[in-house]
């Protein structure tokens, strides 16, 4: 089928995906836009599992400060060649994930990251609001199943939505995924630190200046 040009550009904007991959997804979809992009991401985490395991020690350290500059993020992200570390895409990865940081405060990188007692402390809390539902045990876990994906969304880099995807349903973790099915190498966050001014700074007590 032909797929209007205006259309391809339009998938290429939402996804960050070449647009010869936006036109084949195109087709694949039936020239609809959101199959396209289903089968886009699809696509971009097939490739990212592939290639998880393998080395990424290259990479840069992205930054943002929020205008007014009381905000500022620093961020590594790794990939395997320096050849791609230094491309004007990836650079702008990084930016744009220190960006996300700036704006959603996340405390770890992925699912897996979360401290045990953390995920304990808040399945018990989602365990104790349901359980006043008067619904049976086994449902009680399923309604707490559910639940926790609102947990990992707030916590979590890659559970997050991506804040300059218009349509609101591409997750960080998507955004890294396509990049990888697009540089062909393994590409992630390895760490991340969020400043704030005046943000864990002991205030003065009643009884005269901290000490």
């Amino acid at each position: 089928m032909s797929v209007p040009a205006e259309l391809v550009k339009k998938l290429r904007e939402m996804s960050g995906a070449p647009m010869m991959e936006c036109k084949k997804a195109l087709e694949e979809g039936g020239g609809d836009l959101e199959r396209a992009f289903t089968v886009l991401r699809k696509r971009g985490q097939a490739a990212a599992a592939k290639k998880a395991g393998r080395a990424a020690h290259e990479g840069i350290v992205g930054s943002y400060i929020h205008p007014g500059s009381k905000i500022g993020v620093i961020v590594e992200v790794n990939c395997e060649t320096d050849f791609v570390a230094r491309t004007p895409e990836f650079q702008e990865l990084a930016h744009d994930l220190a960006m996300q940081i700036c704006a959603t405060d996340p405390r770890f990188i992925c699912k897996e990251d979360v401290t045990p007692s953390l995920l304990d402390k808040e399945k018990e809390f989602l365990r104790e609001q349901a359980a006043t539902t008067g619904k049976p045990p086994d449902v009680v876990e399923r309604i707490v199943a559910g639940k926790l994906g609102k947990f990992y969304e707030d916590y979590c880099l890659y559970e997050q939505r991506y804040i300059k995807d218009l349509s609101g349903s591409l997750t960080v973790g998507e955004l890294i995924a396509s990049k990888v099915a697009k540089f062909g190498e393994n590409i992630k966050v390895r760490r991340f630190a969020r400043f704030k001014v005046g943000e864990g700074v002991a205030k003065p007590s009643a009884d005269g200046p901290a000490s």
